[in-house]
This record gives structure tokens, sequence and C-alpha cells, in this order.
């Protein structure tokens, strides 16, 4: 089988490495090189890493209008793979492999197409999600479905954490049905559209929580965004971030007031009060929030 990838992303890397594993991936097509890290030096997506050291060729175009050439310069193609590449391919691409191109898509289709399944999952309280592997069309994820596998998430997992599953997931999945979709073997299912949910990309401006709503909703959202853009309120004008936090048997505090018992960091909610487990002032790393809270020199106010 031949086939050509397309990813940029950590959570992509494992379907990549999956495929070599069956596959003669003849080529890996990425994103530019994008500056990472407090550095902001320009650096190689983490698919283009791996790509390197599996001593794969490596294309990384500029704009969509260069990808229909690069595909037709690897020869026949069986199949071509796609996982989080973040570049709209156009139905010239999608025509040039012989099978056409399946994309890994972090949920179960019809439901959160889109930029951020994982998180509006979560977001939206979600007890289950999944992998669907999908026969590409020139819509966003509205192609039919090949295969699916279902995941439960986990009340106590950020979406990176469960952005990490999934992808573990799809990369098994893939291995398990991409060799007899190529042979003609799977008929795929047309998704539900009276079903359909969007998956709308994360903005930093919804990272800042409301701290009157429940303590429900809030742990949603601190999971949500974790670990980018990060969860935050406001401490005396500047942007205080809450990496990790958990429910509990505490003090009754108004939304947003915050207490230190000697032994744990409380943030109080339109509900429950919430213990903070891990915070990070401004300026800062992550930190134990009781660490936090103990080196404080004064009182410690309450987060808007």
């Amino acid at each position: 089988m031949r086939a050509v990838f397309f990813g940029t992303p950590e959570p992509a890397t494992a379907s990549l490495e999956a495929l070599v594993g069956f596959a003669d991936v003849v080529g890996v097509v990425t994103r530019p090189d994008a500056a990472r890290g407090r550095s902001k030096k320009l650096q190689p997506s983490p698919v283009a890493e791996v790509a390197a050291r599996l001593a794969l060729p490596i294309f990384k175009p500029s704009h969509g209008s260069d990808i229909a050439g690069i595909v037709a310069g690897l020869g026949q193609l069986d199949v071509g793979v796609v996982v989080a590449f973040g570049m709209l391919l156009s139905s010239e691409v999608l025509a040039i492999p012989r099978a056409g191109l399946v994309n890994v898509h972090f949920s179960l289709l019809p439901r959160w197409r889109g930029a951020a399944p994982v998180e509006r999952a979560i977001l939206a309280g979600d007890e289950v999600t999944g992998v669907s592997i999908m026969s590409m069309d020139v819509g966003l994820d509205t192609g039919p479905v090949i295969a699916t596998s279902s995941v439960s998430i986990d009340p106590d997992k950020s979406a990176g954490e469960l952005t990490t599953r999934l992808a573990a997931e799809g990369a098994s999945l893939l291995s398990r049905v991409l060799p007899a979709w190529t042979e003609g073997q799977i008929e795929p299912v047309i998704q539900d559209e009276s079903a359909a949910t969007y998956a709308h990309k994360l903005t930093t401006s919804e990272s800042r929580l409301d701290l009157s709503k429940s303590a429900e909703e809030i742990l949603r959202s601190i999971r949500a965004f974790e670990p980018r853009p990060g969860a935050h309120a406001y401490l005396g004008g500047d942007r205080f971030k809450i990496r990790n936090a958990a429910p509990g048997e505490g003090p009754r505090l108004a939304p947003g007031e915050l207490h230190f018992d000697g032994d744990r960091l409380w943030v109080g909610t339109g509900t429950d009060p919430l213990v903070l487990r891990v915070v990070q002032p401004p300026g800062k790393a992550p930190m134990d929030g009781a660490d936090w809270a103990r080196g404080r020199s004064q009182d410690l106010g309450s987060l808007s």
C-alpha cells in the first residue's frame, strides 16, 4: 500500500507511526516550521520531527494551492491519511489517491465536526466521545464514516490527556481498518446531518472563568482549556491561570473568594467551593495551589 500522510501536531504522530508499520509512506505533508516555545525560534512540527526520524520524505507547503502538485509528484498512490493537518485540501487533492483520503477525527461523527472536538465534548458535559475514520469530501468533516471507536470521558482528565488517549485509539483503529478500506471491503456510512454539531475553534476570551457559574461548569472549563490556552481569572488586574481543580467539602465562599485553610487553597463558585490544586500566577511556572497561598504575604483576595 503506497500512502501519503498529512498532519502537523503531536496527536497526529501516533497515526503516522502506525501507518509506517503496514504501508509504504512515500511522503509526509505538514505545516511549515513555526515559532514555538519561549525562544520563539522556528521549529519543525511534531509530525515533521517524527518523519525525519523515520527517514520519510517531508513536504512543507506554505499555500494550499501547492499541495496538489506535491501529491501528484509522488506517483501512484493507494490512499492518503489526514490527522489534524491544519490546511484545507482541495477536491483535486482528494481525487489523486486510488482510495481517496481518509481523516482520523477525534469525535464520534457527526457530533463535534470542526477544530476543537475534544474540548467541546468536555465543555458540553459529554460522557462518551471517540474516534471516527472518515472518507474525506470537500465539506468540513462531512464525509461518510468508515469506522468508529468509542472512548469514555474521565471526569478527572484534561483535554490534553483525553487527546493523547484518542490519538492512540485512532492509530489503532487506522491499523485495523485501512487495509480493508483500500481493498474495497468496507461500505462507509453516510452521516446523519440532523445530528451534526460543530466544534468551533477555541478562543482565549472563552477561557476566562465565570466564577458565578456552578462548580461543575467551572471544572469542565478548567479541564477543557488545559493545556491550551489555560483557564484563567484575574487577581488584582493580573491574569491568574487555574490548571487543575477538584470538588470538595469546604468553607462557604462568595464566587471568586479565595481561602487557604493551611492545607488546601479554595475558591468560591456559584454553588460549591473548589480546591485549586495547580495554579499559574503571572510570569511563573505552574505550581501547587497550597504552596502559592503559603507564599503570599498578604490577604489572598478574590478572583474575578
